[in-house]
């Protein structure tokens, strides 16, 4: 479900199967210890292996960026596939994260 790369200030996070309710949980709290290193300043979710997200999956984003938005971080996404593409649209995530190509 999660794995993740550090190379230098990014933190490259691979989410692949679903993101509801019944694994949010975890996967926000461990993020959030991965977060806590002062170095990393900036967060990539790769959502290329991601098959669903539900509104939890919604707010571990938005919490993701706005722990690094109070450390002057930034948050970004890169391969979401269109299921997950339209859900960011149509939650306004676009307007919080950026989208990478």
């Amino acid at each position: 479900m999660l794995s993740y790369v550090r190379k230098k200030n990014t933190l490259t996070v691979h989410l692949t199967g679903e993101l509801d309710h019944s694994v949010a949980a975890g996967i926000r709290a461990e993020l959030d210890e991965l977060i806590l290193d002062p170095r990393v300043r900036r967060l990539v979710f790769d959502l290329d292996g991601l098959e669903f997200m539900d509104s939890s999956g919604i707010g571990l984003i938005i919490g993701r960026y706005k722990l690094m938005a109070r450390r002057g971080g930034t948050v970004a996404v890169s391969g979401p596939g269109r299921r997950v593409d339209q859900i960011f649209e149509m939650a306004g995530l676009y307007q919080l994260v950026e989208r990478l190509a």
